[in-house]
This record gives C-alpha cells, sequence and structure tokens, in this order.
C-alpha cells in the first residue's frame, strides 16, 4: 500500500465522512426530541461535535484495516449510535419511523449540497483535483450512507423503518431479528447480497434524482 496515496485519501475524505455521520446521528437525536424522546439530548448527542459521534473501532480502526487489507476496493464502518427510547415516543410506532429516516434524509441533503458545490466550483473555474475530488467523495459518501441505512434489516434504519409500517404481529417477527441483524448484514454484504440487490442499483437511481433537483444549477452554472 502507497503511504502517500493513503493519507491523500483520508485528507479528502475525511471531511466529507465526519460530516456525514455527525450530521447523521445528530439527526436521528433531534427527531427523536422533536417526537417525545430526550434520552439522546440528555446524553448530549444531538451536537455537531464528531467526537460524540466517533466509534473509535467502528469509525476508525474497521475502515483503515478494511481499506489497508482490500486496497481500497472494500470498506464498511459505522458511528456510536444514538440512543433511543421508543417507548418515550408520542407514538412510538409511527414516531420510530420519522426517526428512523431523520438519518438517511440528513445524508440524502448532504449528498445533494455537496453535488451542488461539485457544480459550483467547475462554475467558478476551479481546477485543484483535491477540492473537486473532495466535493464528488461527499456525494459518494453520503449516497453509500442514505442507500445502505435504508436496507430493510433491523437494526439499520430501513429495518427499524419496516417494524414502524408493518402490522403489529409481523412487526414483532421483523423486530426479534435485530440481536442478529449486525451478523446477518454483514454475511450479505460479503457474499455480495447487498452490494449487487441493494446498493448498486439504489445508488444510480439516487444519483439521478440528485442530478435531476440539480438539474436548475447545472443548466445555470453552464
Amino acid at each position: 500500500m502507497d503511504i502517500a496515496n493513503l493519507i491523500q485519501t483520508i485528507s479528502i475524505y475525511a471531511i466529507p465522512v465526519l460530516l456525514s455521520i455527525t450530521l447523521h446521528e445528530a439527526a436521528h437525536g433531534y427527531a427523536a426530541r422533536h417526537f417525545g424522546d430526550d434520552t439522546a439530548y440528555l446524553a448530549g448527542r444531538i451536537t455537531l461535535n464528531p467526537f460524540k459521534h466517533i466509534d473509535p473501532l467502528g469509525t476508525i480502526v474497521m475502515p483503515l484495516v478494511l481499506y489497508l487489507a482490500t486496497s481500497g476496493a472494500f470498506l464498511f464502518g459505522y458511528a456510536k449510535p444514538v440512543p433511543v427510547r421508543f417507548g418515550n415516543l408520542r407514538h412510538p410506532k409511527q414516531d420510530m419511523v420519522w426517526v428512523a429516516l431523520a438519518g438517511p434524509g440528513a445524508n440524502f441533503f448532504q449528498a445533494l449540497l455537496w453535488g451542488a458545490v461539485f457544480y459550483l466550483l467547475q462554475a467558478l473555474g476551479v481546477t485543484e483535483p483535491f477540492f473537486i475530488e473532495m466535493a464528488q467523495g461527499g456525494i459518494l459518501v453520503n449516497i453509500v450512507m442514505f442507500v445502505f441505512n435504508l436496507f430493510p434489516l433491523p437494526p439499520l434504519d430501513g429495518g427499524r423503518i419496516l417494524v414502524g409500517l408493518l402490522p403489529y404481529k409481523q412487526a414483532m417477527l421483523v423486530s426479534r431479528v435485530e440481536p442478529y441483524g449486525f451478523f446477518i448484514v454483514m454475511a450479505l454484504v460479503l457474499a455480495g447480497v447487498v452490494s449487487n440487490l441493494w446498493l448498486r442499483p439504489l445508488m444510480g437511481l439516487t444519483f439521478k434524482v440528485i442530478n435531476l433537483l440539480l438539474s436548475p444549477l447545472i443548466m445555470l452554472v453552464r
């Protein structure tokens, strides 16, 4: 592994990654407070301080080890989950859907903003690769987080959304998967199922949606 290349990659992706996980987790906490649960607020987790959301193993060690082991071909990581007591929500089953959606929603919004930055840099004639690649990295990181977290299996956000939308009996069956959900998701990731059947198709669709939403800006700056 080229150390110089590794340092360059980290410097390009550091800001987008820190912003993506920070705003994702803070959005969960803010939504939970809005719907009646102050747990995250009392724990100091509704904050833009990234150090409050970083999990040393999941945010730093695991992605770095995977990057080195696979030469950048496979990356995976996670932040420290925001504590939410769904029983404290005013309407637990319905409100958990909005609390779960808040994190991926924050990532989609960030991808949109990084896309706007990318086109504005082009309009301003900025050719410095560092800034162009950082904007592209911001788009990619947030789209990956948006799509991956919507995978419909607890404890991912998509699993909690599914639990909130299903009838009570079916919701209880799905929620029982949560203690094993992380290991199931990892097995599906390593088997290529998540990548081929979920990530790639939905990431392509999300890129198209973002380009569509940015089309007025694209036409304006060209």
